[in-house]
């Protein structure tokens, strides 16, 4: 897929006037511009606090996805509505348009199952309903049932519904789906689905948003450092 055809290309930024508000006032914020999307996938990596999410539920509602999660077939609340950058931000789009879209987060997965399951379309995500499975049964009967190829899929924090064996098993659906045309853009702590390798790796900082090489994110040398010196790691800590 080129860049051209992708669904999201970039953003455009508008920077306000000194002094900046949230979410503005985010030293990932400060001077951004524009931000290039990869064709296939683009990871959002950081620490906590540092934007990751406030971003990528901006692009959901621009989107036109409720930015408490769920389709851009879901009703839209008045949240939706109060979009925390304003007229700031515009996607800059690719010529073709996505023939299914989804925004999933893990905090308000609970209530986009509810909704699913009130609305009658549950059948569309899988034959056994997502309330009856556990948190990782159901996030992966969603992704395999309902996201489809050519499909616009943004994603926060997957991994919080998933073990290492399951995101595995994920890197493996996003993998057939990026295939068959999708495009995907993930906020993520996880170096498993981080080590996708048709992917780009955005790094949110107090330097602002650059792109970063898997092998030098903390996400990756911090978890192999760990396993390597584990009993290090654990009595400094300890003593500490």
């Amino acid at each position: 897929m080129s860049t051209f055809n992708q669904f999201l290309r970039s953003i455009e930024v508008t920077l306000p006037p000194q002094p900046r508000e949230f979410p503005f006032s985010v030293p990932a914020f400060a001077q951004l511009a524009s931000l290039e999307f990869h064709p296939h996938v683009t990871f959002f990596v950081g620490e906590n606090g540092s934007g990751k999410s406030t971003l990528l539920e901006a692009i959901a509602g621009l989107a036109g996805m409720p930015t408490t999660g769920g389709s851009n077939n879901f009703t839209r609340s008045a949240a939706d509505r109060e979009r925390p950058f304003g007229n700031a931000i515009k996607l800059v789009r690719g010529v073709r348009q996505p023939k299914s879209a989804f925004f999933l987060r893990a905090e308000s997965f609970f209530n986009v199952a509810t909704e699913i399951e009130a609305t009658g379309v549950a059948s569309s995500y899988g034959p056994q309903g997502l309330h009856e499975q556990s948190h990782g049964e159901s996030f992966l009967a969603l992704a395999l049932h309902r996201f489809r190829n050519h499909g616009l899929y943004l994603l926060d924090e997957p991994e919080a519904a998933l073990s290492p064996q399951r995101q595995l098993a994920f890197l493996a659906i996003i993998n057939q789906l990026v295939d068959g045309g999708s495009q995907f853009i993930i906020a993520t702590h996880s170096p498993i689905l981080l080590a996708f390798p048709r992917s780009c790796i955005l790094h949110f900082s107090e330097a602002g948003i650059e792109d970063v090489a898997y092998e030098k994110t903390e996400h990756y040398a911090l978890t192999l450092d760990f396993l390597s010196n584990r009993e290090r790691y654990l009595a400094r800590l300890f003593k500490d």
